[in-house]
């Protein structure tokens, strides 16, 4: 009885294709790696190799990429049936003493989690707070002095931050997230990329960087006794709250101290969303006076409210920021394990397999995007509509999708807005050739500088 059970789970089938190889130099002398452009790279991989290939890395595990439209559809709608995140992202959680957090569920759990704070995400609970937005967002760029440079991460993070670390936890960390960040880097640079020793988040610059995890959670228990929360708008830290409360089983206290650090991990990610903004606005004059003008009229008679934030009076800064998007993913890929056999395209996925899903390939494609390497927001204009399939994937695929993507998009367009309404900014230098600094995720080179030319308004704060 087991032989016959086991049987079919432990025969390849003849009629199954095993996936090519594509040689490791093919990886390493590419020169899309040399400018970082993780997508454009793979999308040329699966241009030359097909949407199922194998790279075999030394002293590591192969894997096998899954690149193009037909992936994506299939990632989408059936890989949450053969496919989980918790093989990857085990050893990145045990460094915060957790288990079981939200990227490493899946299935039912996964899908109870993200349930239950899909509103601390959502774009109604950022609405909410539209004054304390652009009163926070002016308030930091009162910073920014005209004829100086600022490095387009580290100025583009901090504004954002501003922002959501009040808005998510509760408390101000300006002072402490750039330690917080190069700690979560690191540590995603040992146990997700694996392109770095163990003993490397054992340095004394880590040791000491990883006491701010403690400080933050100092101040965040400081501010959030429920007298303190009375009559406040709730935030991130008040819904997993209530969850450990409602069922520690579920929601144990152990995985807190992880939930509250990576909640601004969001303010790194879409920080890099913004320093990519400004610099392609920055870098497009036309574009910029497009913006600037849509800009003016919504701030004419005053802060617009969330409504007036649509496709009609945001048309050119909402497909700005799609081309945006597509162009300067800054996750361009996913990371799964095979869970049940499966085969893709005609390819075989046994268990266990290291699955790497490339699906912002696709934003450079020819056949999904014709001219890829051109900047163009009017792809999505009818009938074009380029950004209707599969190909463009800028949040991830599936269950796994970007849980707080209706928020970011808010606040991504009322910073860039705001920007645009107060500042001419300039990118420094003048000649800078543009390349991505793409470990552990996407983001401009450390090169790219942003210079503040000019302040057209005042900043009323």
């Amino acid at each position: 009885m087991a032989q016959n059970l086991a049987g079919p789970l432990l025969r390849r089938s003849a009629l199954i294709r095993t996936a090519p190889v594509a040689p490791l130099r093919k990886l390493l002398l590419h020169p899309e790696l040399r400018k970082g452009n993780i997508p454009a790279l793979f999308a040329d991989l699966g241009r030359q190799y097909g949407p199922v290939f194998q790279i075999r890395p030394p002293f590591t595990e192969p894997m096998t990429f899954l690149v193009g439209t037909e992936t994506n559809h299939w990632a989408h709608r059936r890989g949450r049936m053969y496919l989980r995140a918790r093989d990857y992202f085990v050893g990145f959680e045990k460094v915060y003493g957790a288990s079981g957090v939200l990227p490493a569920l899946d299935v039912a759990y996964h899908f109870r989690l993200r349930k239950s704070l899909s509103s601390a995400y959502s774009r109604k609970r950022l609405a909410g707070q539209m004054d304390e937005l652009y009163g926070r967002a002016r308030a930091h760029m009162t910073e920014w002095t005209v004829g100086d440079s600022y490095p387009a991460t580290g100025m583009s993070r901090r504004m954002i931050n501003s922002q959501i670390s009040p808005f998510m936890v509760g408390v101000e960390t300006q002072d402490i997230i750039d330690d917080l960040l190069k700690f979560k880097e690191r540590a995603l640079s040992v146990h997700i990329m694996k392109i770095m020793p163990e003993f490397m988040l054992k340095t004394p610059g880590m040791r000491r960087r990883v006491k701010f995890i403690e400080t933050l959670l100092e101040r965040i228990q400081g501010v959030h006794t429920p007298a303190q929360r009375l009559g406040r708008h709730p935030d991130l830290v008040d819904d997993y709250l209530s969850l450990h409360a409602s069922d520690p089983q579920f929601m144990p206290e152990s995985n807190l101290r992880f939930a509250f650090t990576a909640a601004l991990v969001a303010s790194a990610y879409l920080g890099d969303a913004l320093s990519f903004t400004v610099y392609a606005m920055a870098s497009q004059p036309e574009i910029y006076a497009r913006i600037r003008a849509e800009a003016d009229a919504l701030f004419e008679g005053g802060d617009p409210d969330p409504d007036d934030l649509n496709p009609s009076t945001i048309d050119v800064t909402h497909r700005f920021m799609m081309e945006c998007m597509r162009m300067y993913p800054v996750v361009p890929m996913s990371i799964r394990h095979v869970m049940n056999s499966c085969a893709v395209e005609g390819y075989e996925l046994p268990v266990g397999t290291k699955v790497v899903i490339a699906q912002t390939a696709t934003h450079y494609m020819e056949d999904v995007f014709p001219d890829p390497f051109t900047f163009d927001i009017d792809r999505y204009l009818p009938p074009r509509n380029e950004h209707l399939s599969p190909g463009y994937a800028p949040y991830g695929l599936g269950t796994h999708t970007c849980l707080g993507s209706r928020w970011m998009e808010l606040q991504l367009a009322v910073n860039l807005l705001l920007i645009a309404h107060h500042f001419t900014l300039e990118v420094d230098p003048k000649n800078f050739k543009f390349r991505f600094n793409p470990i552990p995720s996407m983001k401009p080179s450390g090169r790219l500088k942003f210079r503040v030319a000019e302040q057209r308004r005042e900043l009323s704060v």
